[in-house]
């Protein structure tokens, strides 16, 4: 399995001398997992789900939420966002929500499955710019893809077929996410670029104010 010769490669731990337990706990700290589906509980906010791998760890309560903020951070997601149940997300946001929960732990490795799969285009070059500036970062991204544009944007790419290895090259002109992105018409409903508001901690779970996130936006709204 993939995730077992990863934690062997990373970790330098032997797989079969490891119990169930230490094996959830070496994934969970090694490996950052990203899905088309997004795979996020509906019943918990934004941070919440970010913060949830680190319950399979020996992380205390008290820094899970700061780690989870550093996360969310890293994927620019506006923070009037992250006290919003998933339904109240775009697939973007989504997708930016999943790869914050893959990047909370701080793994050296993440794996993406068809992490644009269900994304527009703009939306699927702004994830390839996060994956871009975490691989620049010094993490090592496994993107699984049946687009071949986006093979371009990679520097290795190996090709599987009936689960054989085709080919396996090493890409010496890596398209650069920005750059197409910046290419591309912006979506009117963009928040990507609005400015974080001040957070403060109610009842043990870090909370936001909407208020002054809305009077960004409408101050933003009245420049334009």
């Amino acid at each position: 399995r993939l995730d077992l010769a990863l934690i062997e490669r990373v970790d330098q731990a032997v797989p079969a001398e490891l119990d169930d337990d230490e094996l959830t706990e070496v994934r969970a700290l090694s490996i950052g997992f990203v899905f088309q589906s997004f795979n996020l509980l509906p019943r918990l906010s934004v941070i919440e789900n970010v913060m949830l791998p680190l319950a399979y760890t020996n992380v205390p309560r008290s820094q899970r939420e700061m780690r989870a903020v550093h996360a969310l951070q890293a994927v620019t997601l506006p923070v009037d966002h992250w006290d919003h149940r998933i339904s109240e997300l775009s697939g973007g946001q989504m997708q930016r929500v999943a790869i914050a929960r893959a990047l909370v732990n701080d793994p050296a490795v993440i794996l993406a499955d068809e992490a644009t799969g269900n994304l527009d285009t703009r939306t699927s070059f702004e994830i390839l710019v996060l994956f871009q500036k975490l691989h620049a970062e010094g993490r090592t991204i496994i993107f699984v893809t049946h687009n071949p544009e986006i093979a371009q944007y990679s520097s290795r790419n190996i090709t599987l077929r009936d689960g054989h290895v085709t080919s396996d090259t090493v890409n010496r002109n890596i398209l650069n996410a920005a750059e197409a992105l910046a290419r591309l018409p912006k979506n009117d409903d963009d928040l990507a670029t609005l400015p974080r508001v001040p957070l403060y901690a109610n009842t043990g779970i870090i909370r936001y104010k909407r208020k002054e996130a809305k009077v960004f936006k409408e101050s933003l709204i009245k420049q334009q």
